[in-house]
């Protein structure tokens, strides 16, 4: 793995920028011969782009996938998967006008610390648009767990101080916020409306769940399962936080309250998440993402320019008011690669991973 890279046997490294000609994605370690369902990849990259409502962004891309190189009449060749993204709705007009600026939240400060400059168009490769090249990635790690019964689901679960209680999968799809309750969504909607009337935002809570995994993917000590997760959800923009399973709340359990009983047909609970050890046990990965609200807002905030004279910044351009509804999908592909990868890894070993539940 490297700086734009992720994955030990299945890599991702994405490339491009927010403002640049076009995105790019490489998937180097695909096995040969995978039936590539475009279709479904597209469908997974529609899910994410901005446009679609009034709760996201108002720039307007198609993210059509352009294959370059790995794919013969439909399979992967086993060479590496490359494809591009081409930028058609960008306006880099705002951004120029406040290039001295450093926008607070954003990671321009801390860019140019490091590199002794940036790229202040849209925030560059630390913008949310990079993340379409992650969900083509996760769109093909589904079909490879596909044959295995693993499915991925994410949704948002609150919003601001708007929390779901109901649990109705179908509704996922049928709200911009992706929220499994009905009646939630349309509060956590208004929320974010009135976030964006007043040029501010809200962050929120972000579930996402992969049932049907087999037990025994992943490694123990430092490439723990868990541990390559938490890693790839940190690794999207504005999560600040994960647990798997209970996490933060078992620190408040006893040993007998936090373990998970098991039964002839596998475990009687999953406080754990579906892990243990840094190995998938059968039972369903749980991770809970904290986003939070997006840097980009419009009232004025205190800052200082490239001479660190202070200055007052009202921050320009097209951006969502909440990423939780985007960041639904973008954490889905990460849960479906690692587990993809993993599942490869397994593979290396010469073990077939064991059916869900008992090994």
């Amino acid at each position: 793995m490297g700086a734009n890279s992720f994955g030990r046997y299945l890599t991702m490294t994405t490339f491009g920028e927010s403002h640049g000609p076009a995105l790019g994605l490489v998937l180097d370690g695909l096995p040969p011969g995978l039936a590539l369902d475009l279709a479904a990849l597209q469908l997974e990259l529609d899910r994410r782009r901005p446009g679609q409502s009034r709760v996201t962004s108002a720039r307007r891309e198609a993210d059509l996938a352009e294959i370059l190189s790995g794919l013969y009449d439909g399979r992967t060749t086993g060479a590496p998967l490359a494809m591009i993204f081409r930028n058609e709705d960008q306006d880099s007009s705002a951004y120029l006008e406040q290039a001295e600026l450093f926008r607070p939240g954003h990671a321009d400060y801390a860019f140019e610390a490091k590199y002794g400059l940036r790229d202040p168009r849209g925030g560059g490769r630390s913008s949310g648009r990079e993340t379409v090249a992650r969900v083509a990635a996760g769109a093909v790690a589904r079909q490879i767990l596909g044959p295995h019964g693993v499915k991925v689901l994410g949704w948002v679960d609150r919003v601001a101080d708007v929390s779901a209680r109901d649990f109705d999968p179908a509704a996922i799809f049928e709200n911009p916020v992706r929220c499994p309750d009905g009646r939630a969504a349309a509060l956590m909607q208004e929320a974010i409306e009135a976030a964006r009337a007043s040029e501010d935002s809200v962050g929120g809570i972000v579930r996402v769940r992969a049932e049907g995994v087999p037990a025994g993917l992943g490694d123990p000590i430092f490439c723990k399962l868990d541990g390559m997760i938490g890693l790839a959800m940190l690794s999207i923009g504005g999560v600040r936080a994960v647990e798997i399973g209970d996490g933060w709340a078992m620190a408040a359990m006893k040993g007998s309250e936090a373990n998970d009983a098991l039964g002839p047909k596998g475990y009687l609970s999953n406080h754990s998440g579906g892990l243990n050890g840094g190995v998938s046990n059968g039972a369903p990965i749980e991770v809970t993402l904290a986003v939070k609200p997006t840097s980009s807002i419009g009232l004025p905030q205190e800052t200082i320019d490239l001479r660190g004279a202070p200055r007052t910044i009202r921050v320009k351009g097209r951006h969502d008011p909440c990423l939780c509804p985007r960041v639904v999908p973008v954490a889905e592909a990460m849960l479906a690669f690692c587990l993809a990868d993993a599942l490869l890894a397994q593979r290396a070993l010469g073990r077939e991973p064991s059916p869900k539940g008992m090994p």
